[in-house]
Formats: structure tokens, sequence, C-alpha cells
């Protein structure tokens, strides 16, 4: 298999299992951060005065030196990408997404969910929240909202989850079916906030070392992980692995907020400065509650923004060690412009500097789509699965000349066992349906709990999901099965983990066999 096509491959696996862990209704990850917003609300409305408005503020606020009047012939979009990739312009809808997302909370009902056969299965019920004080529990199916069945209908995911969502305060009436029950209920709840945390997981991978997984930088995260904190140096812990892999950023100050819980008082932890934008430092307060432990940092290619600050301030200021692969180079400051119809302009004012003063931001010099492919790139040429050799600059730090944080100590993808059909049953839900489906019933919660170390899924179990595959019209290569199989049975049960014990047990399971997690073991002995 050629580099491209596995690469490929790759990708597609990647976004298949994206929807294992179902997403929260109401609620979407945000990828691009590092906002502030300005007060002052601009009433253009149409487009074309929009434009006028916006090669004013370009012309006002950009971080670089531009000409932006060259740009007013051009849509709104193709105007903003000539800047930078991160300068976007925001519809109405997606601007309010914005601000509810960065909020750390969300308007719902507080369910995750999993589409399974044409049905809407709940998977996690959020404790407190408007669905689980109303009995919706894990493992009910979803048959109708409102007046509109969704169960059995090959409705569009939109459609099925649609309805759910509204406006907070408003009400919603869930038609479901209990596990083992033949009676539907119908339960109405009312939609309110939901907090979610950004926390995953936080448990001892050992009597001393401890672990806290953040998926991204909410505007509570820096509290729950003094919270975190405590409750694992309760436990015993004097050592910490931080897991900040595929975590794309979310709010400086919760960045800046937990940074002082690791560093000493008036250590640098970033710089920002623009054309118009003059230096501003962000400078620890001092007094945090791991101020002197030994400090391990995950990163790979999806860590961003955020998550690289605090990286980058942890490298240069010696108190940790990063281990995983070289970070997404996100480094580009965004403050918000609203217009009057609820839209908005984001746009780029300032870049993100570590103490050494490294700026974080990689190359664009190529343009929006050279860009976006960028990781693709990596991939192509080796970095993300081969090791390379590391550039040091004079002060004896990792850097590269492609932007984003180095690691101190590389770890590859490991691709063995990635083929073809493995990826097909990727893409096609195979392996979350055969656990959602069979084998949940199989597995209780409490035998996993107790059993997480050494049991695994049995050979009986992947007869079975042969069978279940075949019952799919799927083709099946029994050489790559086999193949692929060490990587099947460990998804099974990983799978299973997260059904049963929630973010958390899913992250305890994959942390098993996690090559960054046992190299981070190994270096902070």
């Amino acid at each position: 298999m050629n580099k491209t096509t596995r690469y490929n491959l790759i990708i597609a696996l990647t976004y298949s299992f994206t929807l294992i862990g179902g997403m929260f209704l109401g609620y979407k990850f945000l990828k691009d951060q590092g906002y502030s917003f300005t007060r002052t609300t601009h009433l253009a409305e149409n487009n074309s005065d929009k434009v006028e408005e916006i090669i004013h503020i370009i012309n006002r606020k950009y971080v670089d030196e531009i000409n932006a009047d060259t740009l007013n012939h051009l849509p709104i979009d193709s105007l903003l990408h000539k800047l930078d990739p991160h300068s976007a312009y925001l519809p109405p809808q997606e601007a309010n997404d914005l601000a509810e997302t960065l909020g750390g909370n969300f308007t719902g009902v507080g369910v995750e969910y999993y589409i399974l056969k044409d049905t809407l299965l709940v998977t996690h019920v959020i404790k407190d929240g408007p669905a689980y004080m109303a009995g919706l529990k894990q493992g009910d199916k979803i048959l109708k909202i409102d007046t509109l069945f969704v169960s059995g209908k090959s409705l569009p995911r939109e459609q099925m989850t649609g309805k759910i969502k509204g406006p907070k305060g408003t009400s919603v009436t869930l038609t479901i079916l209990h596990a083992g029950s033949l009676q539907p209920l119908a339960l109405t709840m009312k939609r309110g906030r939901v907090k979610v945390s950004t926390i995953d997981a936080s448990y001892l991978l050992n009597p001393e070392i401890g672990y806290i997984r953040i998926s991204k930088f909410g505007a509570d995260t820096d509290k729950d992980f003094v919270e975190a904190l405590k409750d694992l140096k309760s436990q015993g812990m004097k050592k910490l692995v931080l897991d900040l892999r595929d975590n794309g950023g979310g709010y400086l100050t919760s960045a800046t907020g937990l940074a002082n819980q690791i560093l000493e008082e008036n250590k640098l932890i970033v710089y920002t400065e623009g054309k118009h934008d003059p230096r501003t430092d962000y400078l620890a307060t001092g007094g945090g509650e791991f101020e002197d432990g030994k400090l391990a940092v995950l990163i790979n290619e999806n860590s961003a923004s955020a998550s690289e600050i605090l990286a980058g301030a942890v490298q240069d200021l010696n108190r940790g060690i990063i281990i995983g692969r070289r970070s997404f180079g996100k480094g580009l400051v965004q403050e918000q412009f609203p217009f009057g119809d609820g839209s908005a302009l984001n746009l780029t004012i300032a870049r993100y500097y570590t103490p050494s003063g490294r700026s974080i931001q990689k190359s664009y010099k190529n343009g929006y789509t050279a860009y976006q492919n960028e990781i693709g790139d990596r991939y192509a040429d080796g970095e993300l699965t081969h090791k390379r050799r590391l550039l040091k600059d004079t002060v004896k730090k990792r850097v590269f000349e492609k932007g984003g944080i180095q690691p101190d100590i590389y770890v590859k993808i490991d691709t063995v066992g990635f083929n073809k059909l493995y990826v097909n049953l990727g893409v096609k839900k195979v392996l979350p349906d055969f656990v959602y489906d069979v084998l949940a019933n199989r597995y209780t919660p409490s035998f996993i709990e107790q059993n997480m170390n050494i049991f695994n899924v049995n050979d009986t179990d992947f007869k079975d999901l042969i069978k279940y595959i075949q019952g799919r019209n799927i083709p099946i290569d029994m050489r790559q099965m086999m193949e692929a199989k060490p990587l099947i049975m460990n998804d099974l049960k990983v799978l299973l983990c997260k059904y049963h014990l929630g973010a958390a047990g899913y992250y305890k399971a994959l942390n098993l066999s996690d090559a960054a997690v046992k190299q981070a073991i190994t270096s902070l002995q």
C-alpha cells in the first residue's frame, strides 16, 4: 500500500472513530481558538457593506502590514483566505455556536447518543442534566421526538437530532423504550444549560503517577484541573502525565490559569504581539497546586493553540518533558467583531510567542488549501511514522522550522495492523455497532471495572464479529482480518469500556497499550 493511500485510509478511520464517542446534543467542539471579543457591534448587514466594513477593520487591526484595499473586489471568504487561515467570517448560527462552545456548556438536554440501526441509542446521560432528571437512562432507545418518529425511519442525522436542540427554557418530549421493557414511555424535559467538563479522565497510572486528559480549554478547565489535582494528590500522586493530544485549544485565560498551577511565580507563560497590538506578557501568579512534582506533557499533530502555549512554556522553562509528535502550529490570535445581523468577523490581530521568543504559528505562505492539507504532508514525508532528527536552537530547546512545538521525546504513529479491511470496518461503523448491539449485553459494568487490566474480548466474540460482518454483506479478506485482529480486539474492549464506564473508562482502557503513556511513565521514573 503506498503512502498516500495509507494516509487516506488512516484519515478515514480517524473520522469514523470520531463518531464512536457520540456527540453531546446541542454541542460541538472548537478547532480554531484564541479569541477575544469586542463590545462594539458593527451595523453593516448586507454583504457589500460588510466587505467595506471588514476592509476598514483590517486596516486598523490586522496583525501584519497589508494593503486591504486591493481585496475589495473579492467575496468575504476569499478575501479573508488571502490574509491567513484563521481569519474567518461566521454566519449568525456559527457565531452563536462559537460563543456557546467557548462558554464550557451548551443548551440541550444532556445526552450522548449513537445511531444504531436507524435508532437513537442513549450511550450516556450527563448527571444532573435535564434528561437525567427526567429519568432517561443509558441503553434507552429514543423512538420519537415530540411528534416526530425518528426510529426505523432512515432519517438523516440532522433530522434525527435537530428536534432535540432548542432555546433554553423550552420543553421537548422524548418517547423512549427502556432496555428490557416492552412499553414505550414519554419523558418531558426542559432544555437548559448543561455543563460539560473538559477533563475527560483523571486517575492514577500507578501509586505515584497521576494522569489527566484535557479535551479543550473551556471556561472552567483551570478550575476543574485544580480539583483533579487535589483529588489525585490525596491518593498519593507525586508525578503527573498531562495529556493534551487532540486538544484543539480554547480560552487563553484557561490555559494560563492552568499554567499557574504548575509554574513558579512571575515565570513568563506566553506573550502576544501584532502590528496594531502591543506586546502583552502573561506571567504565572504562583502558589499553584503542582509547582514542584515531575511533569510529562503529551502532544500530537492535533494539539493546537492553547495546548501549544502550555507545552511551549513547560519546555522553554524546563518545567517538564514533552512527549509525542510535533503540534499543529496554530499561533495566531483572533479578535471577534460582531455585525448587527448576528454574524461576526474573527480577525487575526497578533501572534503567540513562547517564553524564549519562538512563534508557534506554522507557515501559510503556500495558501489556504496547502495549509489545510499540511498534516497530510507530514504523514506522506514520514514525519508522523518515522523518527526524525530534531533540530535545536541556541538555547538548546526543541524547535522546528515549520512551526508548532517539537517534542523532547518522539513517539511515532503505530500503523501495524492498519489495512483496507480494518479501515472499511471503521468507515462503516461496524465495531461500535457490534459493541452496542451485541457485546454490551455480554459484559457488565462491574466486571469490566474490576477486570479492566486483565480481561480481553475473547475468541468467541471475535467469531461472532465475523458473522456480524458477513450479515452486513461486507466482504472479508481473512488474511487482512487476522492481520488486524489485535487492533480489532483492543478496539472492541476500549469501546465496551466507554459504553459502560464513560470517557474515564475509555481512556483507562486505551492507555493500557498507549505508547506515549508508557514512554511518559518510563521518563518520570
